[in-house]
């Protein structure tokens, strides 16, 4: 076969494909968030949680999934005290730091960025807005709210696909 041709979908499956949630702020796994798993994350091969869960509990909506989580800061004290504040996940050729974030949306990127060194992609959430963005060579990927900003902002997820390099797809809900 001549070099450049071939299927998309050997291409496709060649990637890694990782879920990306945040803020789902529940106190118990709901029927939306199950369905997750038959929807936007059919088929992931990891899952990564941004914080702000709120209770451990949540995590069980995910059972069975390679499952990543930092707590946020408006989670549960048996959240804090089981999660980390923040992750690193290394997986072939790629670096992925996992945090919630804090202070005001303006500068959070800056604020995330100074907590890990030489990251490929850097999750994190906090904002309740979904945002991807190319800084120098880092992909900074927020997936906005799963619970919608208590109104304010549209619900939202994400996937990342890692293949030659990495992808991120916003997904509303």
């Amino acid at each position: 076969m001549p070099s450049g041709t071939g299927s998309g979908k050997k291409e496709r499956s060649k990637a890694m494909h990782i879920g990306v949630i945040s803020d789902t702020h529940l106190g118990m796994p709901s029927q939306e968030l199950k369905a997750l798993l038959a929807g936007p994350f059919k088929g992931v091969d990891t899952i990564l949680h941004a914080g702000d869960l709120t209770e451990l509990a949540v995590l069980e909506a995910f059972a069975g999934k390679n499952l990543l989580a930092v707590c946020g800061n408006m989670d549960a004290q048996p959240v804090r005290r089981q999660l980390p504040s923040q992750r690193v996940l290394r997986t072939g050729k790629f670096s992925i730091g996992l945090v919630h974030g804090w202070g005001a949306p303006q500068g959070i990127e800056e604020r995330v960025a100074k907590e890990f060194a030489k990251m490929d992609c850097i999750v994190y959430g906090h904002t309740h807005a979904a945002s991807q963005r190319e800084r120098g060579w880092v992909l900074f990927f927020n997936p906005g709210a799963f619970d919608g900003g208590r109104g304010r902002s549209p619900r939202s997820v994400g996937l990342l696909s890692l293949g030659e390099a990495i992808s991120g797809q916003i997904i509303y809900l």
